[in-house]
């Protein structure tokens, strides 16, 4: 079964690498897709990632298009331009989100944004603890697919397993959506904690009051508690909180330290942290890591304010 993944990014070139000869990588840049071709690699994006002999890299997008499984793997706040500019190829195809955030205009995660921009399509989302390096070496990775409809599940649950990705179905989108991107809100005030030099125990602590936080979120707006113990839940917090290879961590990192962040640098956590803000307001949740990190973010508090913020709040019972 041919398959696309739409965005040459390090993950999307990692899944085309992982999906094989059976896979078309749309690349947006005809330039870029040439110098694939011409290396067998993504030297821009992922350098020292061999690309399959069999793999098609392409900029014409209706010919990357004609597959019916297309994995999206484009940022989630420019997910809605990408769909409402190519809406027409896109009609009832299988489209896969494999994105992590809350897209600010609107509130929604991708599959939300998916079935905006798309109404005539099956919306997926691929989500968990992955890291492109990872999976473009082969090395074992386990992810989350959730998908509404329980067939389209199970028969993108077949089509996307591949020899090094194992892929656990749910139909949970709800909780799916929410982990992958609330955890990168979290991953971000760790990173700023070991930034600060505050130190291991500091971290083990914020990341424990961060995930009751993403429960407090998620189960309010209706997920399955279950799924928030799972990969696209804990699993993606415990690697993004505990690992420089993160860039929501190595944002995190910048902020601690007081070092320049490279700007042009996708950091989803960034985006959501504020998204997740103003929702959990309206809806009255207390979320002070994420309000914490915001504050962080537009530079209103400075890290030392921010971590006598957390450890002055009133005590509670855990």
């Amino acid at each position: 079964m041919s398959i696309t993944v739409i965005g040459a990014g390090a993950f999307g070139t990692a899944l085309a690498i992982s999906i094989g000869e059976s896979a078309t990588l749309w690349c947006r840049d005809e330039t870029h897709a040439a110098e694939m071709i011409d290396h067998a690699e993504n030297q821009r994006r992922l350098p020292g990632a061999p690309l399959p002999s069999g793999l098609t890299v392409t900029a014409d997008l209706s010919k990357a298009c004609q597959p019916d499984i297309i994995l999206l793997a484009v940022p989630t706040q420019k997910l809605r331009s990408f769909l409402t500019e190519n809406a027409a190829l896109m009609t009832h195809k299988k489209l896969v989100a494999c994105c992590k955030g809350i897209e600010r205009s609107s509130g929604l995660g991708p599959i939300g944004v998916i079935e905006d921009c798309v109404p005539d399509t099956q919306a997926a989302i691929l989500t968990g603890p992955s890291f492109a390096a990872d999976i473009a070496r082969g090395l074992p990775t386990a992810l989350t697919l959730a998908c509404r409809n329980e067939e389209t599940g199970k028969t993108l649950q077949a089509a996307l397993t591949t020899r090094n990705m194992r892929l656990y179905r749910t139909t949970d989108t709800i909780g799916a959506e929410l982990g992958g991107a609330l955890k990168n809100v979290i991953a971000i005030a760790c990173g700023a904690v070991m930034g600060a030099k505050l130190g291991e125990s500091a971290r083990a602590a914020l990341m424990t009051r961060g995930f009751a936080e993403m429960q407090r979120m998620a189960l309010a707006l209706g997920a399955q508690a279950e799924t928030l113990v799972g990969l696209s839940g804990f699993g993606d917090l415990a690697l993004t909180c505990s690992s420089a290879l993160s860039r929501n961590y190595q944002l995190g990192l910048a902020l601690g330290s007081r070092d320049n962040f490279d700007p042009s640098i996708t950091v989803e956590g960034a985006a959501t942290a504020r998204a997740v803000e103003m929702q959990a307001q309206s809806l009255g949740i207390d979320m002070p890591v994420t309000q914490t990190v915001v504050a962080l973010l537009d530079q209103r508090l400075t890290i030392e304010d921010a971590a006598a913020q957390l450890l002055t709040r009133p005590l509670k019972e855990e």
